[in-house]
């Protein structure tokens, strides 16, 4: 069985409470699913939800280089010098990245409003990017545009390997594979 799920906003990636936190439990009443990879508590999108060891295995071992694509908003008019240097990767304290797909986006017209809403400047713009990683470390999309000099404020995984959103609100699921 495969599930997509759009996980909110400040929901943690797992189904055992943990400090008072929102988790999966909240959305996913399918018994003896589990997700397949993470997606950060601050971090918005598709999560897949398995009961299949081994496709879990496919989907997130960096063996496999699933690419996973990433709607991403960031503080200031994102340069295309940044993009550029998204492309060939970027150097992180814990090594250099491989490149990544990186391009300008407009906000999507179906994104949906975030609780709480994503802070507003006056004199600092935001813009949109687009982010496809073949690998996946520890908060690494925020970390490399941080690295480039406009760090993210909010991130919405779009897609995972031939996996998509797909008009998914958040918190609903739906049934990929039986």
């Amino acid at each position: 069985m495969l599930l997509a799920l759009n996980k909110p906003f400040n929901v943690l990636c797992q189904f055992s409470p943990e400090g008072g936190k929102r988790t999966l439990a909240e959305f996913v009443r399918q018994k003896d699913v589990y997700p397949a990879g993470r997606l950060d508590y601050d971090s918005e999108g598709l999560l897949l939800l398995t009961d299949d060891g081994r496709l879990a295995h496919q989907l997130t071992d960096p063996r496999h280089k699933q690419p996973k694509t990433y709607l991403v908003q960031v503080d200031g008019a994102v340069t295309d010098e940044a993009i550029a240097q998204l492309r060939a990767g970027v150097t992180l304290n814990d090594g250099p990245t491989l490149p990544a797909g990186a391009e300008h986006a407009d906000e999507p017209a179906w994104l949906w409003m975030r609780e709480p809403p994503v802070r507003f400047r006056k004199s600092i713009p935001t813009s949109w990017i687009s982010v496809t990683l073949r690998e996946g470390r520890n908060r690494q999309v925020r970390r490399m545009t941080a690295a480039v000099g406009f760090p993210t404020l909010r991130l919405i995984r779009v897609s995972v390997g031939g996996y998509a959103l797909d008009g998914l609100a958040p918190g609903e699921t739906r049934t990929l594979l039986k």
